[in-house]
């Protein structure tokens, strides 16, 4: 059985030392990494959220010829799997998403295990596609609800653009994804309908909010998204991001349960565009659709198993996990078993809502 892809970094030990004694910096440092045999300058920071304070740290690497790669050590998901599983159905519903790959990572000579290796969502994420757009935006916290109240304190949001982070834009992109969020919550309902039509991809966002409602991840409707203008018609699309909270475990890796998530998720825009009879039939129809072709235990079972093929060595061998090989064994069974309730929840909630 072929070995996983091995990423070799070479760094400085103080350096190392520096990024893992301050895991919330934002400092990158000089690295050369072997990426399949060949020898790259690069630079080297952690990243992630709570994750930053464990023993094993995902990190970000930033090739000097521009490319950027996710290293995500996964750590609270027993199955390793579930952003890999996520992203790719994704994918296969027609909404653009990372690719990824897992990996083995060896550090200054020493091995750190088994890591996830996700394609960055930048201009080479847009041109591998041929997609043509004006501006990204990143949703970085949970005040990236297209809402004018912030949750925490129940009073108005300081700046509409809180929670959001301009990867590329021009002077006025801010502007126009502040315009957004105030004209979604102010406008009257016969204009509402207008402007959403003119100014977000309606049957794209529906499709990515039925994604994440299957998948179920609590986290991905305020934020773990990353929001850009398409080129040619101006609108609003949405990628996901950061999907390891789901398939029935959350973000810490524990069972939730697979009605964790609501037929209709969490966001403002959400509720915006539900009150409208048109937009329910088409997300209904899509929830439908996908309950037939792409949601369904046959489709995903085959995607497991060759993903656990490739990893299931590896994985023996990893003396970094968290969760013991026991665990990580029975992991696709509790996928699948969340698959199967998920189906029936949906189904349930399709019957119920109006």
């Amino acid at each position: 059985m072929e070995q996983l892809p091995i990423r070799k970094i070479d760094i400085d030990e103080d350096d190392l030392r520096d990024l893992k004694n301050n895991p919330w910096s934002k400092s990158f440092k000089p690295i050369r990494i072997e990426i399949d045999g060949k020898d790259y300058s690069a630079t080297c920071g952690i990243r992630g959220g709570h994750t930053r304070n464990y023993n094993k740290k995902s990190f970000e690497i930033r090739l000097d010829w521009g490319k950027t790669l996710h290293w995500n050590a996964e750590f609270d998901d027993p199955s390793m799997i579930r952003n890999a599983l996520s992203f790719q159905f994704f994918n296969s519903i027609g909404v653009p998403s990372p690719e990824t790959k897992h990996i083995s990572v060896e550090i200054n000579g020493y091995p750190q295990g088994v890591y996830l290796e996700i394609e960055a969502v930048d201009q080479r994420f847009f041109k591998k596609r041929g997609i043509g757009f004006t501006s990204l935006i990143y949703a970085v916290n949970d005040s990236a609800d297209f809402s004018l109240i912030d949750q925490n304190t129940k009073s108005k949001k300081g700046s509409l653009f809180d929670g959001y982070e301009i990867v590329k834009g021009q002077s006025n992109t801010k502007y126009r994804l502040v315009r957004f969020i105030r004209n979604i919550n102010s406008l009257s309902s016969k204009q509402l309908s207008v402007y959403t039509a003119k100014r977000l991809d309606i049957n794209q966002y529906l499709l990515w909010l039925a994604g994440a409602v299957l998948t179920g991840n609590y986290d991905g409707f305020d934020q773990n998204y990353a929001i850009y203008e398409h080129k040619n018609t101006r609108k609003y699309r949405i990628i996901p991001w950061d999907y390891e909270g789901t398939w029935g475990r959350n973000c810490y890796g524990k069972p939730c349960g697979s009605n964790l998530v609501r037929l209709q998720g969490y966001n403002d825009l959400t509720a915006k565009l539900f009150t409208f009879s048109s937009c329910r039939k088409k997300y209904r129809v899509i929830l439908q659709n996908l309950l037939k072709t792409a949601f369904t235990v046959e489709r995903i079972d085959p995607i497991i198993n060759r993903m656990y093929k490739e990893i299931t060595p590896a994985i023996r061998d990893d003396f970094t996990r968290k969760s013991s090989f026991e665990t990580y064994l029975d992991e696709p069974s509790f996928i699948l078993d969340y698959v199967r309730e998920r189906r029936g929840l949906i189904k349930e909630a399709l019957k119920a809502w109006k």
